[in-house]
């Protein structure tokens, strides 16, 4: 076989090689990017009407010896955070917390921060870390209420997002980021 004869045998057989490659990968990417519009298309994370029976009727006592109460807050977006003095990612997120009820309370933005922990350990903490929103002292009642708005594990931190019409909006499970906060923010 002659150098010109073994080239033009090995030519074709790359040239294919090389066209299923390209088509191959063609593929690859219509799939990914139509996986991509088919996720960005759900629908967000249903509403759901009322959060549990009574929740507007609820309140607790503050740390400084005060009373939040919740009917209070009705009517406007309410961030609620579930936390505790001895849960590490709860005490690394207040601070975000804290950023965000100040760049949006002006949008009718509320906060309510409640402690499933001791009140006496609650007080201390808040001598060493100042929080503007709202903080009510939930205890092992703390727990239950949050299961009820779908921490079924009962973990922390745990926050819900009620709308302004009173439904919940998201939830959230875990530590929060800058990015979960900043999307909620345009939420009503």
């Amino acid at each position: 076989m002659s150098e010109l004869e073994s080239e033009l045998k090995v030519a074709p057989t790359q040239g294919i090689s090389r066209r299923y490659i390209l088509t191959g990968a063609g593929v690859v990417a219509a799939m990914a990017g139509g996986g991509v519009a088919l996720w960005r298309s759900q629908p967000a994370e249903p509403v759901v009407p009322v959060p549990v029976e009574g929740f507007w009727a609820m309140q607790w006592e503050t740390p400084q010896g005060g009373v939040v109460k919740l009917a209070e807050l009705r009517g406007r977006p309410l961030l609620i955070n579930f936390w505790a003095t001895w849960c590490p990612p709860c005490i690394e997120e207040l601070p975000l917390i804290n950023d965000f009820y100040l760049k949006n309370k002006s949008n009718g933005w509320q906060v309510l921060g409640l402690a499933v922990d001791k009140p006496s350990s609650v007080q201390s903490f808040l001598q060493r870390m100042t929080l503007d929103f709202s903080v009510g002292m939930a205890g092992l009642n703390g727990s239950e209420l949050g299961k009820s708005l779908g921490n079924i594990s009962g973990s922390l931190p745990f926050s819900v997002v009620i709308g302004s019409a009173g439904g919940i909006l998201k939830r959230k499970l875990g530590r929060l980021s800058t990015e979960d906060l900043a999307q909620w923010s345009g939420l009503k």
